[in-house]
């Protein structure tokens, strides 16, 4: 078998659905392959962040590993940020690098793309991923595929596999097929009967969920667990999302002070919380009133669960639940929880705000169900809160700019399913302009972009500062030259309508410009803000 057909086949045996790309000349022979054996879907983009998160966001929703395919150097370097964004987050991406061949590195000069030695971008690379690997011999080429596509599914995070351009018909044997990772039963068992003892003694247990619940597709298991326990269910503000397509109820997203008081009550008033693939961070946990008590806690991660004094290694979450779900007896009487958010949008003349466009989306989805959601980093996120719990897939901790509009684009290669897109202004500018390869990928996002004329979080927490002032670009008089539609809206009123036209269009992409004001922020975002601003004064006080 040629190196590129098994490279190919065995990342669709590893779960991947398709491979998004940017070819470029050490790449352009694996690329011809790819291309010509025809296994998974090539998706091209126009530059290679908005590959690596569009790879990223179609392995989030279908809880699998994907693919972007780069050249070297200027290509795989331009990767890094998607890259370290997966490894923050636990995605499971696939990196694929064209490279110089065996013959190019002996000729003694250097190589265009070139860094500072043939081997930079691996170790550059050896930073930000859990495994990688150069398949430049054909004796051990199927072995090491298999070693490194295993470690991202064990892992969930990202690898990268350097691929020298003449190895592309280079004969190999057959790459193993995956192999699940070996489950610790007995420690398991344990773990879960001490777990369902702890929660049992207690008076108000909680279950809290984190990206892990996705990542190895629990969600199903997780929701069943819900079920059997009867204790109140909740989403971290990374884990959004999380259950909505299973139909089990959630009692809402934590996010501290940033949140609604019943919701925080739930969590930090809790006198048992099992927290199930939840990643501890600033974000899920540092606006908090009251610090989480590890002692009343059990933490299930990356391969262990633990508890106050000891820990239970070599656990993989899925093994817990299972574990959890054999022993599970009803602990509390938790009713359904269906958390509120507002609707009922009243039509209006005066100027939109974030909680208008919530209300208008939630209204959009009760008349016509709801879409997966892809949202950047910035109010549009914190205005997501306000949102029906449906999928979605955000930078929720790494927060970085410029996913939104790649995410959607991957979401909806690997789900089929039209997304609705939030972005803001500033997030737009840097990959906005990927929708103009929509029409020739077939996709058709519907797209909300916030336009306050400023890079909005950032001015929610220096108000008094004009470096975070933007001009307005007039982005839905573009939409067209793209390939899509475009509306500017003002109104409440604008924008109700404007979602009714789009929903109606699915020809093409619908960009709706949402004008907001420059000095006004969504009820979250302003909660988030101020108890960050004043942790930090108090940190200052106590500094001093």
């Amino acid at each position: 078998m040629k190196l590129a057909h098994a490279l190919v086949q065995s990342l669709k045996d590893y779960g991947a659905g398709e491979i998004f790309g940017i070819p470029g000349d050490f790449a352009l022979p694996l690329f011809r392959q790819i291309e010509h054996i025809n296994t998974l879907p090539l998706y091209t983009l126009s530059h290679e962040p908005a590959v690596g998160f569009a790879a990223d966001a179609a392995g989030r929703y279908r809880s699998t590993i994907g693919v972007a395919c780069v050249t070297y150097g200027a290509g795989a370097l331009n990767m890094i940020n998607p890259v370290a964004t997966a490894y923050a987050e636990k995605s499971p991406l696939v990196v694929i690098s064209g490279a110089p061949g065996a013959a190019e590195r002996t000729m003694g000069l250097g190589l265009h793309h070139q860094v500072k030695h043939f081997d930079s971008q691996m170790l550059i690379m050896r930073e930000v991923t859990c495994a990688q690997c150069v398949l430049d011999d054909p004796a051990t080429a199927a072995a090491e595929i298999a070693r490194v596509l295993t470690a991202a599914r064990h892992s969930s995070r990202p690898v990268y596999i350097e691929f020298p351009r003449d190895m592309v018909e280079a004969e190999v044997s057959e790459v193993p097929a995956y192999k699940p990772p070996a489950k610790k039963l007995a420690a398991a068992t344990e773990a879960a009967r001490q777990t369902l003892k702890m929660l049992g003694a207690k008076k108000q247990p909680a279950m809290l969920l984190g990206v892990e619940v996705r990542r190895y597709g629990l969600e199903n298991k997780v929701a069943k667990l819900a079920k059997a326990l009867g204790i109140p269910v909740l989403t971290t503000f990374m884990g959004r999302g999380i259950l909505a397509e299973t139909g089990a109820p959630t009692a809402g997203t934590y996010l501290g002070l940033a949140g609604d008081a019943p919701t925080r009550r739930l969590v930090e008033r809790a006198d048992g919380l099992l927290m199930l693939g939840v990643i501890l961070c600033d974000t899920n946990f540092g606006v908090s009133k009251r610090q989480i008590d590890m002692r009343a806690s059990v933490h299930a991660f990356d391969g262990a669960v633990h508890f106050e004094h000891h820990s239970y290694t070599g656990v993989i979450l899925e093994a817990f639940v299972d574990a959890l779900l054999a022993g599970a007896e009803k602990l509390g009487n938790a009713k359904p929880v269906t958390a509120s958010y507002p609707r009922g949008l009243k039509s209006a003349d005066r100027p939109i705000l974030p909680q208008d466009v919530a209300t208008a989306v939630n209204d959009y989805f009760a008349n016509h169900g709801v879409m997966p959601i892809a949202s950047d980093m910035g109010d549009c996120l914190f205005t997501a809160m306000d949102i029906e719990h449906t999928a979605l897939v955000a930078p929720g901790y790494y927060a970085t700019m410029g996913t939104g509009i790649p995410f959607g684009l991957g979401l909806q290669a690997s789900s089929g399913k039209r997304p609705m897109v939030l972005v803001g202004d500033g997030a737009f500018q840097m990959t906005g302009w990927e929708l103009g390869n929509c029409k020739r990928l077939g996709l058709n996002p519907l797209v909300l972009l916030f336009n306050n004329s400023a890079w909005g979080m950032l001015k929610a927490f220096q108000k008094d500062t004009g470096y975070n002032d933007l001009d307005d670009w007039h982005f839905a008089e573009l939409a067209e030259t793209m390939g899509g539609k475009g509306v500017r809206v003002s109104t409440p009123t604008q924008l109700a309508e404007a979602l009714e036209k789009a929903h109606n269009d699915e020809t093409c992409f619908q960009l709706i410009e949402i004008m907001l004001p420059n000095d006004v922020f969504s009820r979250t975002l302003t909660r988030f803000t101020d108890a960050i601003s004043k942790k930090s004064a108090l940190a200052a006080e106590v500094e001093a």
